[in-house]
């Protein structure tokens, strides 16, 4: 029987050997599957921009950005994310431990006509899940890879707060 649970969750990508680092605070929907399976839904805050007009900030969201929908489907083994619904880029993600995953990234533009796909191996190192009955922490470390070249090494956590 799927049951879901609303919870603020962190989620925070860190680049290991690259000045990359971002963090999303938000709630999320957690739809379980069965025992180990869990699929975790949420919808990313508007992207805001600061201007300096006469010296006094002015905040606001950025014209024509639709938020961006994150879905992960959580297993002890397997995790699988995806991202849709900002218009301009998609993702997706298949992290297994000790295996080469695929990472996707389309990208939409009026020029594109279907060739803006771009993939990508990622080589998991570490996945763990902790949490019973529910899934509480999610930790990935991968390496993404372009054929023989290294892209970096990187850390998705994910905290769901109870």
């Amino acid at each position: 029987m799927l049951t879901h649970h609303r919870k603020p969750v962190c989620l925070s990508l860190v680049s290991t050997d690259l000045p990359i680092w971002s963090v999303v605070e938000t709630s999320a929907t957690i739809y379980q599957k069965d025992r180990d399976r869990f699929h975790l839904l949420l919808s990313e805050p508007p992207i805001h921009e600061q201007e300096a007009v006469d010296d006094s900030p002015l905040e606001g969201t950025l014209p024509g950005v639709s938020p961006r929908l994150l879905w992960l489907e959580i297993s002890p083994r397997r995790v699988i994310m995806t991202m849709q619904g900002n218009g301009k880029l998609s993702y997706r993600h298949l992290w297994e431990n000790g295996v080469y995953g695929l990472s996707r990234y389309w990208l939409h533009t009026q020029l594109s006509q279907g060739q803006g796909q771009i993939r990508l191996r990622n080589f998991t190192t570490d996945l763990t899940l902790e949490g019973r009955p529910f899934p509480e922490h999610l930790r990935v470390e991968y390496e993404l890879w372009s054929e023989k070249v290294q892209l970096g090494r990187y850390i998705l956590n994910l905290e769901i707060h109870h």
